[in-house]
């Protein structure tokens, strides 16, 4: 049963994970871009971390790999976030396909 659910997560966290490689491809700009690598791929990783806690069935494993799911989860989205806002800053230009841009209104405050 062990066996089942190891390959049912390694398989889920490898196509969260193509799906954010094709995401990275696909999408138009860099705030879409970070969007499909932050969030799939953050859930790409813990279930394939995850997968490998469950298999070795060892404590020490188990509690590295948590450890490394809470890094992931807690730093990947403000590093995305980090990212993006640098990507703004420095002027790189969203899809044509964007229609509001908050950031523009929040900067002529300032």
């Amino acid at each position: 049963m062990r066996e089942i659910l190891v390959v049912f997560l390694l398989t889920v966290g490898v196509a969260f994970s193509v799906v954010a490689a094709v995401g990275l491809l696909r999408f138009p700009d860099l705030y879409t871009r970070i969007h499909a690598a932050a969030k799939v791929g953050t859930m790409g990783l813990g279930s394939i971390v995850l997968a490998a806690a469950i298999h070795f069935n060892n404590l020490g494993v188990s509690i590295r790999a948590f450890l490394v799911i809470a890094f992931v989860f807690m730093t990947a989205p403000v590093a995305a976030h980090m990212i993006s806002r640098v990507g703004y800053k420095v002027g790189a230009r969203m899809s044509p396909k964007t229609v509001i841009d908050e950031l523009r209104d929040e900067d002529q405050k300032l």
